[in-house]
C-alpha cells in the first residue's frame, strides 16, 4: 500500500516508477557498455573502432550518472545486469545499437520530463542528446556496410 521502496523513497518523496526507470537506465547502460565493446572489436576499420570505443565511453559515463541518481533517490547502490544481448555479427550489432540508441532517447525525454529535480532533469536530457548523437553513427556505419 506504501508506495515507496524504502524508508530513504519516503523521506525524500521519490515515486516508484522514477527509481524503476532509473534503474532501467542503469541496465540500459550497463548493457549498452558490454555491447559496444564487443561491436569496437568487430569494427571494419581503426576510425570505425575509434568511434566506437568514445561512443562507449559516453554510455560509461551515463552509467556512472545514473548510478549516482540511484543512490541519491533509494540510499543503496543498483545491481546492474545485462538485460540484452549483444548480436555476434557486426552488421546486425550495428543495426540493434542504433534502433536501442533510438527507443533510449524516447525513454530518457520521458523520464526527464517525469523528474523531480533540476539536477535529474539535466543528467537525463544530455544523455537523451548523447544517444542521439549515438544513432546517427550507428546509422551511418549500417547504411555504409550493408
Amino acid at each position: 500500500m506504501y508506495p515507496y521502496t524504502n524508508y530513504h523513497d519516503a523521506l525524500f518523496r521519490q515515486p516508484n516508477n522514477l527509481v524503476n526507470d532509473v534503474e532501467k537506465a542503469v541496465n540500459g547502460e550497463y548493457s549498452a557498455i558490454n555491447c559496444y565493446s564487443k561491436l569496437a572489436n568487430m569494427a571494419k576499420n581503426e576510425e570505425e573502432r575509434q568511434r566506437i570505443l568514445e561512443i562507449r565511453q559516453d554510455e560509461v559515463k551515463h552509467f556512472q550518472q545514473f548510478q549516482q541518481i540511484y543512490v541519491s533517490l533509494t540510499g543503496r547502490q543498483p545491481q546492474p545486469k545485462i538485460v540484452e544481448e549483444c548480436p555476434a555479427a557486426y552488421l546486425d550489432g550495428l543495426e540493434f545499437a542504433l534502433k536501442d540508441e533510438q527507443k533510449t532517447v524516447d525513454f530518457y525525454m520521458e523520464i526527464a520530463d517525469a523528474a523531480t529535480t533540476e539536477h535529474i532533469k539535466e543528467v537525463f536530457r544530455r544523455a537523451a542528446a548523447d544517444e542521439q548523437n549515438h544513432a546517427v553513427w550507428f546509422l551511418y556505419y549500417f547504411t555504409k556496410h550493408k
